[in-house]
């Protein structure tokens, strides 16, 4: 049966935490890289398996008959409704190297919409989260994205593919738009990077090569703290990722659009 969706937004705060506090046992340890994903610089630890095993289980002995999409591999059927869309480590590099930007990710979907979610930052402990029509926070403060500026005076949040032809192209459209905007930040989070521009910490956020476990939780986080979202086909051929405020979202697609990072512009925008 399907839940109300803060009573689901609960669930996913206490097994987050339940996994946040794994996964910073885990890094006082030695990281050991289990294995590689798209590229020999995209890698697995046995802490993300770990800490996957660890939400999977915990959600399944809540909600047995909800289904499961998990980034390393763990899924499952249900016939509730309801399907949890988990990242257990997002910015698993940042993990490797001791970087305190790296989060476990979970929202829940109803019906194929994500009515909440909750990003964990596994470093500091700060914790996100948000339901569909009530709003988002952090640390149980509502959050507000920043009033929208001209885009000169924009900070971008900004990620690169592991795939190295990929990068290059990234790399030739950040070179375009750099000249427009304030500064473009790295940070190796799309969950963490997407709460920041919630959070009013940047002023704008894309990446292509984003998967739904990504910003799913993440997404929903943004949108009710007043950004918009829209994914597109990038210059690479793969999901591109573009959020801003409401109010700006626009006039910054159009700048993205400029850049030269999606393969064609979408619906309704100005070549």
């Amino acid at each position: 049966m399907s839940a109300p969706a803060a009573e689901l937004r609960d669930l996913a705060l206490d097994v987050g935490r339940q996994a946040a506090a794994l996964v910073r046992r885990r890094r006082e340890q030695p990281v050991e890289v289990a294995d590689t994903k798209s590229s020999s610089v995209d890698v697995v630890t046995e802490a993300d398996r770990a800490s996957e095993e660890l939400i999977h289980r915990l959600l399944t002995a809540a909600r047995p008959d909800d289904a499961f999409l998990g980034e390393e591999g763990g899924t499952a059927e249900g016939t509730t409704g309801v399907r949890w869309v988990v990242d257990p480590i997002d910015g698993t590099v940042n993990f490797l190297y001791g970087l305190p930007q790296y989060a476990v990710s979970i929202a829940a979907e109803q019906d194929g919409t994500v009515v909440a979610g909750v990003v964990i930052n596994a470093a500091t402990g700060a914790e996100y989260a948000g339901v569909l029509g009530g709003g988002s926070t952090r640390d149980g403060r509502p959050l507000t994205v920043r009033p929208t500026p001209p885009l000169a005076e924009t900070l971008v949040i900004t990620g690169f593919s592991y795939d190295a032809a990929l990068r290059g192209l990234q790399a030739a459209a950040v070179t375009r738009l750099l000249p427009l905007v304030r500064d473009i930040r790295r940070l190796g989070s799309c969950a963490l990077d997407l709460c920041h521009l919630a959070e009013g910490s940047a002023d704008a956020y894309l990446e292509e090569g984003v998967n739904l476990w990504d910003h799913a939780a993440a997404g929903l986080v943004a949108r009710e703290a007043g950004a918009r979202t829209l994914l597109v086909t990038g210059v690479g051929g793969r999901e591109l990722l573009v959020a801003a405020p409401e109010p700006g979202f626009d006039g910054f697609l159009a700048a993205v659009t400029e850049a030269g990072f999606m393969a064609s512009p979408p619906p309704g925008t100005a070549e």
